[in-house]
């Protein structure tokens, strides 16, 4: 795999474990033992996030703390552990204050209960469950949005203290409790990433696709991008700084991770690429990279016309090999100017799901199949084998010629991602999962993955259709539909699951 250009920022995550200040005189230990819970969930959370753990809440002014000292560090989601009885009083101030998106973790320690030997201090130490209704009511009457998280705490030994057995990590229900908390904090690196993103936004988008046209302080409004617009004369003016040197290393570096083609058996203007097109095509690439550098990009949305026979034609015709590279390096690139589809790209990436560039290329009814792809570009981290690279004599509907990538994304499980735009101006998620077959495809030098979703094509193709969705989406690899929704409700974009 290619090193990113730039690293996705992990989320800055807060905790705090809830308790009744009474409880703590009247039962010896308990106060202790719901610290270390909480010590443990901080533990586990920090393999994948900054964790900020308050530690103890059990009272109203405790709470006020807290709620200053989520703000005070800046944290995108904030999970409030459940760990015995306390009023919801005493933690409804934490939220007031601190505005993050709340989680309750109602975990608890034990699969079941030493019914004969245990006492009013133990049960205490279990009653997660007792106090979460009556925090959801306290949130929802204050208008604070709230997900609640069942299951066990998955404790991979048992407390001295404890009258039961708390070893449950191999539990089912502690596996699904840390696979919702893991995406969680997954998803709340997205909306961190993209606050501090760059998108470039180079040329124009394709003349007359008007789903693709976008608001661009919309997209900054809703989603935290900056847009910095770029002119094609910013990428002539490195091209022409490009050295022999360079383009050697980009060859080196395209043939490493692509195959060159021979002429296609089919098409008459798929071609071997001649090494005149592969020269051109890195050296456009060195500039690709330096003008995401220089601009320091995290992501690229492009399209250039150019007058037939013009510089700028030729400098386009040979955008989609180092877009294909770009996007591997986490700098997802998104053709026809669909700054969308870029933002879907990114968090596909940013989740480490890949992220490739695809629109309906056509309908398998024998394998009951849909073709997803483009022309390019295409994310290497979910190849299915190398992509071939293939000479084109004409883009089909643009002008010029050059280098474009046939590949397909392995077979498995996948889900698409699909930003589109509604009439009142908010973007909103189209989320579909499938499954990526072995099944054939054209050699036109396209991208094309054959895609068998759990409905009829028709069916499938009628549901997507009338949710009026952008013509162009994000595949990524794996079944992802329930962290791409928590990711849209962090955004506070409307999510549709098909």
């Amino acid at each position: 795999m290619l090193a990113p250009i730039k690293p996705i920022k992990r989320a800055r995550v807060g905790l705090y474990t809830i308790g009744l200040k009474a409880y703590w005189n009247q039962f010896s230990g308990l106060k202790e033992r719901l610290i270390e819970y909480g010590k443990f969930i901080e533990t586990k959370m920090s393999q994948y996030s900054e964790v900020y753990n308050y530690g103890l809440v059990d009272s109203e002014t405790e709470a006020r703390r807290a709620g200053e000292w989520f703000n005070e560090r800046n944290v995108d989601i904030v999970f409030c552990h459940s760990g015995t009885y306390s009023t919801s009083s005493a933690i409804l101030p934490v939220h007031q204050i601190c505005k993050a998106p709340a989680v309750i973790l109602n975990l608890q320690p034990t699969e079941r209960m030493n019914y004969e030997q245990t006492t009013t201090g133990e049960w205490l130490a279990h009653c997660g469950a007792c106090p979460t209704p009556e925090i959801a009511n306290a949130f929802n009457r204050s208008g604070i949005k709230f997900r609640v998280v069942n299951g066990l705490l998955g404790l991979e030994y048992t407390p001295a203290i404890s009258l039961t057995n708390e070893k449950t990590d191999d539990r089912k229900e502690a596996i699904t409790a840390w696979n919702q908390i893991h995406e969680w904090i997954q998803a709340a690196s997205v909306p961190r990433t993209l606050r501090h993103s760059r998108f470039g936004f180079l040329g124009n988008t394709y003349s007359g696709m008007l789903d693709m046209y976008s608001d661009f302080t919309m997209i900054q409004a809703q989603s935290g991008v900056h847009i910095e617009i770029l002119e094609m004369c910013d990428l002539d003016r490195l091209v022409k700084e490009v050295t022999a040197t360079e383009v050697q290393s980009k060859l080196e570096e395209v043939y490493q991770f692509f195959d060159s083609s021979g002429d296609s058996p089919s098409d008459p203007i798929a071609k071997k690429p001649t090494s005149e097109q592969m020269e051109w095509s890195c050296k456009v690439a060195v500039a690709q990279e330096k003008l995401v550098r220089e601009f320091d990009l995290d992501a690229l949305s492009y399209y250039y016309h150019g007058t037939p026979n013009s510089e700028y034609e030729k400098l386009q015709s040979g955008f989609i090999v180092g877009h294909s590279l770009l996007t591997a390096k986490g700098i997802p690139c998104s053709g026809e100017g669909d700054l969308k589809t870029a933002i879907a790209m990114k968090i596909c990436d940013i989740l480490g799901t890949g992220g490739s560039f695809s629109e309906i290329v056509v309908v398998d009814y024998i394998d009951e199949t849909i073709l997803l792809g483009h022309d390019g570009p295409f994310h290497l981290a979910i190849s299915d084998g190398k992509p071939i690279l293939r000479g084109m004599g004409l883009y089909h509907g643009k002008q010029g010629t050059g280098v474009s990538v046939e590949a397909k994304v392995k077979t498995g499980p996948v889900t698409t991602l699909n930003v589109t735009q509604t009439g009142d101006g908010k973007l909103k998620f189209i989320i579909s999962e499938g499954i990526s077959t072995n099944g054939p495809i054209m050699q036109i030098g396209n991208t094309q993955t054959p895609v068998k979703f759990r409905e009829h094509p028709d069916v499938y193709m009628e549901r997507w259709f009338n949710e009026a969705p952008t013509h162009h989406c994000a595949m990524s690899h794996g079944h992802n539909a329930s962290l791409f929704t928590k990711v849209g409700e962090l955004l506070s974009c409307k999510t549709v699951t098909l």
